[in-house]
């Protein structure tokens, strides 16, 4: 029997995928449930394992080439003798049109399917009590002789990683990426050395020639086609000013804490939103949706280009420091592409800050499936009249929110950004509560 192994469709925006990189090669046996390849969808690197065990008989698709979601791109063989004939197969059909190639082989060849490992899984699956584990994990685990299934995973929502197996053998741990950058995916190791400092949001400069015309990369595609949809969408904008003095005060006496300024604006958003839950909600299918959390996205700049919007799921139940540790968390893995598809597309709201570059000011698009973004700008010292009607400094930044204006009116924008205006102005202890 020949299985063919189909690109699958890792979030449900995805139309077609980039071939990072092949973990088997042409005659390498393939166990069920193990990882065969890893492939780059919208915003992630995800690992992609086989549903069959056998033989790796032949890549149709090479590493560093796309293909379409539900095309043919690799052929795993039952058997060792299979493998000959599986590799003709490929070579009679072109492998520019992999719809006729499947046609012409739909008597010879069984379709098989290819799963990624979930977000939500910890530890083991529930497709056939699989063992969520990193490609490096299963290959030490069977060196040391040690059963995946008794172990309890530290990697990314319980998944098994090497450091897991090597405990288990009672080894020291290997170090192989900087302190905060997840082990999940081997083929994104990060190198030890730091990038040189800069703001966390500026891609670096790369080298521009004249005249060169350079294509999009899977996750600037992806925010094309995000920003296209939202052109369809009625939008309105609501600015407020805000004094951020206290905010600025409370900033300074914990931010040796670990707890960043993102952070702060996130908690107090998160914390507005409870009373103005209408601002959290989005528009499906002709009807107001309220979301069962306040999940909230901030806007990050990628480094190779595009954009990303990890979530803090759950922002307004969450103390300020461990929601400070979420989002490095986040951002780490973020910038490793490492992030399930989840930790960046169930945000119900955004924040898109380009304070940190000096901007006072600006409108943000509105990201799809969402009511409202939140855009803040710098917070600077003005010269204000104060409330004994004399003349003062303050600190004061520019926020501007866009909204969905078939669920939200502007009397709703209003009062959100007073209210948020209050907290930070006046009641900014309650976010360290």
């Amino acid at each position: 029997m020949i299985y063919e192994v189909f690109m699958p469709a890792l979030s449900s925006t995805m139309t077609e995928g980039k071939i990072v990189s092949w973990l088997k090669a042409p005659g390498d046996k393939v166990e069920k449930g193990e990882t065969v390849l890893v492939v780059e969808s919208d915003k992630a690197d995800m690992d992609v394992e086989s549903f069959y065990e056998g033989y790796m008989a032949t890549i149709i698709v090479p590493a560093g080439e796309s293909a379409a979601v539900g095309a043919a791109i690799a052929l795993i063989a039952e058997t060792e003798a299979e493998i000959e004939t599986a590799q003709q197969q490929v070579t009679a059909v072109p492998a520019a049109a992999p719809a006729a190639a499947s046609t012409a082989t739909a008597t010879q060849v069984e379709s098989a399917s290819v799963a990624t490992a979930p977000a939500s899984q910890n530890g083991g699956s529930p497709n056939n009590g699989r063992v969520v584990a990193s490609p490096r994990a299963r290959k030490l685990a069977k060196e040391l002789k040690i059963d995946l299934k008794t172990l309890k995973g530290s990697g990314p929502h319980g998944r098994i990683v090497a450091a897991d197996v090597e405990a288990a053998a009672g080894k020291a741990p290997t170090p192989t990426v900087p302190t905060g950058v997840s082990t999940a995916t081997p083929a994104f190791t990060a190198p030890v050395a730091a990038p040189a400092p800069r703001p966390a949001a500026v891609p670096p400069s790369a080298p521009v020639v004249p005249g060169q015309q350079v294509p999009l990369t899977t996750l600037q595609q992806a925010v094309v086609r995000n920003m296209l949809v939202s052109l369809q969408v009625p939008t309105y904008h609501v600015g407020y000013t805000i004094t951020t003095d206290n905010l600025d005060k409370l900033y300074k006496q914990i931010k040796s804490k670990g707890v960043t300024m993102t952070a702060l604006l996130a908690k107090a958003v998160a914390m507005t939103l409870q009373k103005h839950p209408l601002v959290n909600a989005s528009f499906v299918n002709d009807s107001i949706s309220y979301p069962a959390s306040i999940n909230v996205a901030v806007a990050v700049a990628m480094d190779d280009g595009g954009l990303i919007t990890p979530v803090l799921r759950g922002a307004d139940q969450m103390d300020i420091y461990s929601l400070s540790r979420a989002w490095k968390d986040l951002v780490d893995r973020s910038r490793t592409k490492q992030l399930q598809p989840d930790e960046y597309n169930s945000g119900t709201f955004t924040i898109s800050n380009l304070g940190m570059f000096g901007v006072d000011r600006f409108d943000a698009i509105l990201p799809p499936g969402t009511g409202a973004i939140l855009a803040i700008g710098a917070a600077t010292p003005q010269v204000v009249a104060t409330e004994n009607g004399m003349i003062g400094v303050r600190r004061q930044m520019q926020v501007n929110i866009t909204c969905d204006h078939r669920v939200i009116y502007g009397a709703h924008a209003a009062a959100f950004l007073k209210d948020l205006a209050d907290l930070i102005e006046s009641n900014t202890q309650s976010l360290t509560l």
